[in-house]
């Protein structure tokens, strides 16, 4: 296997499109040897759906487009980033503010820790950002992994 592997797909900023990102991760992942079923696949998948939707709804309509990027670096690292042309970078919400939603950044960070991973945010050439999460590659869960030991 190559020392990386990259994949990237370029979508409207509608959210129609939080779904095809989500189905194009899946794609993606399952290709590098990720089950589909694995608790890890589905953090992923949420990340990546708490990023475009931030990335759709958060832009207010300068960023027309969002890109995600996969990367799997030496098959130790997922690295999973979504771009968009607006320059604000993500607001995590104080816990006391009551609202239905706006916790998904509170959401991502949760996963990315409780994977051993990590959140960045870096500046495009543009003007817009790249909300990066580093994951440590498992593409087999504990869960998976004990069924097949019979343990």
């Amino acid at each position: 296997m190559a020392d990386q592997q990259e994949a990237s797909v370029t979508l409207p900023s509608d959210p129609v499109s939080v779904a095809a990102a989500r189905r194009y991760v899946a794609r993606v992942l399952g290709e590098w040897g990720m089950p589909d079923d694995t608790e890890a696949a589905d953090a992923v998948r949420l990340i990546v759906s708490e990023l475009a939707t931030n990335s759709v709804q958060h832009t207010f309509g300068q960023s027309p487009t969002f890109t995600v990027d996969l990367r799997l670096e030496r098959e130790e690292w997922l690295r999973i980033g979504v771009t968009d042309s607006h320059p604000r970078r993500p607001q995590r919400l104080p816990a006391a503010v009551q609202q239905d939603n706006g916790r998904g950044m509170v959401i991502i960070r949760w996963l990315a820790a409780e994977a051993g991973g990590r959140l960045s945010v870096t500046p495009t050439e543009d003007g817009g950002k790249t909300v990066w999460i580093a994951l440590p590659w498992r593409p087999v869960d504990a869960r998976t992994a004990s069924t097949a030991t019979g343990r």
